[in-house]
This record gives C-alpha cells, structure tokens and sequence, in this order.
C-alpha cells in the first residue's frame, strides 16, 4: 500500500512538472513557481493548514484561463481559481497541488447599462473599487461582505453580508456569467433579461459552486439606485436574546430595514477599543434605512417603538455620511478588533444562519456554550436574515484549547441544523465545513451533487477537495 502510495505521488509530481513547463511555454512570465507567492495564495485566513499549489498563473484574458485547464485537463493536473483570498474555508487551497489561477489582473468593468440596472464586469473587479466607478452615475452594488473581495470570489462562494436583509445575497444579484468549464471551453449561463424560462438555472448552479465546476471569467450583475435618503441607527439591548426579538418584530412588521447587525457586548468591548469608541458595552443593533427622507424618519421612529418595547434604546441615529461611515467601519473591522482581546491569539471565524424565529434562542445557547467551555468568541452578525457569526480566539499551539474550539464549532452547527438552520449562511464549504454537508443534505442530495461534479468535470481537476469529499 505505501508503495503504491509512493507512486502516485511521484506519478502527480510527474504530471504537474509536465504541466508547468508547458505552461511556462505558453505564457511566460505569467506563471510563478517561488514558494513566496505560493504560499501567499493559499489559505491564509484561518486555523487551516496552508496547502499551496505547485505554480500560479496570473491570467490577464480569458484565453489565459482557457490555456491553463486545457494543459492541466490533458495531464490531469487540479486548477485552483483565487480572487482576493478572503475565503474562510480554505477554498483557495491546494490539498493535491495543481495549478493555482490568480484572476485579480482580471479587473476590467466592461460595461455599465445604466437604464438597465446592471453591469457585466470581469471577476477580478473587488466590491468597492465597482461602486467607485457607479459613484457617479447614481448607482450601487449592494452585496457587502466586509473584505473587499473579488466579486468573482464573492460570486463562487455565493456571498453575503450587511446589505442582504433588503438586497440579498450573490444569487439574488448575478444575472449571468460566463465560464470557463473543465474542458477548457467557455459558456454562456444566461442572457442580460431580467427573467427566462429557459432551460436549466445554469446561473445559480456556478454560483456557490466555489469553482469546482467552471472558472467564472465574465459576470453580469444587477445594479440599484442610491437611495435619496440614510440613516445608520445604533441601538443598546439589556440581552442578546431582547436584541434577537427586537430584530424579528423588525422583520416581521415589514420595516424595510437595509441593514440591521448584532454585536454582542464581548464585540462591542472590543470595537470600542479599536476603534476608539464609546458605545454601550452591552449587546448593540447597527442598523441603516434607506429611502426618501419621510420614509427614512418613519422607518426610524417605528424601529425605535419596537426596540423600546424589548427593553432597547434610546437609539441614537446618524444621517451624514461621515458619521454613517465611521460607524459601519467599527463594524467592518470587528474581526480585527476582537483579534485584540487576546494579543497573539488566532482567530477562527464561522458563522451559522437559523430561520429568524429561532434565532434569539440559537445565539443564547451559543453565548451559554462559549461561556461553558472557557472560549473567548464574540459574536457578531446579518441578523436580519438569521445570520452570525463567531470569531473564536485561541492558541493554535495549544491542542486542548484547539480541540475545545473544534468541538465548539460542531455542537454551533449541530444546534443551527437542529433549528432548520444552514452550517454556513455566507463562508461557503470549502474544505472547513465538508465534514457537515450530509447532515445538513442528506445522503441522496449530495449523490446528486456528486452527478453534477462528475458529469461537468469528469477527472476532477476543478479546485477538487472543496464541498464534496473526494
């Protein structure tokens, strides 16, 4: 068996060794082999292990792309695509080495239809440096993960964040793409009509796919007006458990609510600290609502009246941007901030997602659990469509505490599953979260899963050890 083993192994090296001098042929100075840059695009992120890939091109076209699984498809080598590297699942490791794509050079807007609404980009453009270019022409990109991700990674591991309680998540927000499938040839996955019923869903099939069917080259993307009107609004709650239902009487009484987050009071502690702050430590709602300046103030004043009646309040509220700004951004760098409750801790951040009726219960027992076990893990979170996520701090090289963080993370996910929950609202699978994917599917959807991935990329090459065990 080790000398099969052994053989395998020199057999890939052989393969990717053929591929790569190959590929230097073809593209020059595009392909990298210096164990720096490997490493650099691996997983860097989290507690798990950085597995590089044996060379990275960094494609500038899509025949780029189209050359690079070609030759690995004829040798059979695996082809990692990466985008910004801000996955928390480990999805731009390479567990069998291969080929890794970097598509950040990828970064034309290729057009803006404004009387549309939309715009067709390609996936190396990042978040904010797309609503730079919108700026003027009165129109926003709502999807807003806190790292200025690649929205060609944003699009693969079907993104979220503070805006998806009233825009929604990538699904809700990619028209159509174009994809450079295992075979090397690109399709079309949609037109630019806002609906068709045509065919299979080939859209929604990519996107969350977390490139193991097809490299995204192309998306096209549905865009939104500015809104005349905002008002960030922060909010105090004597419990995380006042503040869950203070968001569900939120939802449920039709608030069109933009953004609405959690910050338990360990987070708020922490965002006071590094962002120089003087919020109530005490667990917080950041909220934003958008409209015309009467439908803004009355969104206000109906959240103040629910948030009083669970014991929260006064909210203070802020209309200029600067102010709105400032405050977003103590909530954007909540990761790093609870980094500095612990100094040289590690940070593993997960996140579940509970239908909204569970979720004053689910983030109790989650705090409950933390406490139980001696973890530091503040929480923060989308609650509005049931989200949150926890940042836990720990020593890597301390295996006790690490196997308590583990078992942590199982019993989060076991309990949001138990509550018709999701392992992951918004981080995707990955590596990290294979492990809970027949809990949560069933033995006979990840069969079909399984068909899929076979069917569309028969030798798995595609970024091969992400969602599905191989």
């Amino acid at each position: 068996m080790l000398a099969a083993a052994a053989k395998s192994t020199a057999d890939a090296a052989e393969r990717v060794a053929a591929a790569t001098a190959e590929l230097k042929s073809i593209l020059d100075h595009k392909i990298v082999t210096s164990s720096a840059v490997r490493e650099q695009h691996a997983n860097i992120t989290t507690y798990l292990p950085n597995q590089p890939a044996d060379a990275v091109v960094f494609a500038e076209c899509v025949e780029d792309v189209q050359a690079v699984v070609r030759v690995c498809a004829a040798h059979g080598v695996p082809v990692i695509p990466w985008g910004a590297g801000s996955s928390l699942e480990g999805q731009v490791n390479a567990p069998y080495g291969g080929i890794c794509i970097d598509l950040s050079r990828m970064n034309r807007i290729l057009a803006v239809n404004a009387g549309d609404l939309d715009c067709v980009i390609e996936p190396g453009v990042t978040r904010k440096r797309l609503n730079e270019e919108l700026r003027d022409q009165g129109l926003f990109f709502p999807i807003d993960p806190g790292a200025d991700a690649s929205l060609g990674g944003m699009a693969s591991t079907r993104a979220s964040g503070t805006n998806a309680v009233r825009y929604g998540t990538m699904k809700d927000n990619v028209v159509a793409l174009k994809v450079v499938t295992a075979g090397g040839e690109v399709i079309s996955t949609a037109t630019r009509a806002r609906k068709a019923s045509a065919g299979y869903d080939l859209t929604r099939l990519f996107v969350g796919a977390e490139g193991t069917l097809g490299i995204i080259v192309e998306i096209t993307l549905r865009l939104y007006g500015i809104p005349e009107a905002a008002s960030a609004a922060v909010c105090a709650f004597p419990s995380v458990g006042a503040a869950c239902d203070a968001v569900m009487a939120t939802i449920q009484s039709g608030i069109p609510v933009a953004r609405i987050e959690l910050l338990d009071e360990v987070q708020v502690r922490a965002c006071n600290a590094y962002g120089k702050l003087s919020l109530a430590e005490a667990p917080t709602l950041f909220l934003e609502f958008h409209g015309t300046d009467a439908g803004v103030a009355e969104q206000a004043e109906r959240f103040a009246a629910l948030a009083a009646e669970q014991g929260g309040g006064p909210a203070a509220f802020a209309t200029r941007a600067e102010d709105r700004s400032r405050l977003w951004q103590a909530r954007h760098d909540a990761y790093w901030a609870a980094l500095q409750l612990r100094p040289g801790a590690k940070g593993i951040a997960t996140d579940v997602c509970v239908p909204i009726s569970r979720l004053a219960e689910c983030v109790v027992a989650t705090q409950q659990d933390i406490a139980a076990n001696g973890l530091i893990a503040p929480i923060v979170g989308h609650v509005g469509d049931g989200n949150f996520h926890t940042v836990i701090l720990v020593d890597p090289d301390d295996a006790a505490e690490m196997a308590r963080a583990k078992a942590y993370m199982a019993r989060l996910v076991d309990r949001a599953l138990a509550m018709g929950g999701t392992s992951t609202g918004e981080h995707g699978i990955g590596q990290g979260k294979m492990a809970y994917m027949a809990a949560e599917h069933g033995a006979g959807a990840l069969t079909a899963m399984a068909a899929i991935k076979t069917a569309l990329d028969p030798k798995n090459i595609m970024n091969p050890g992400k969602i599905i065990p191989t």
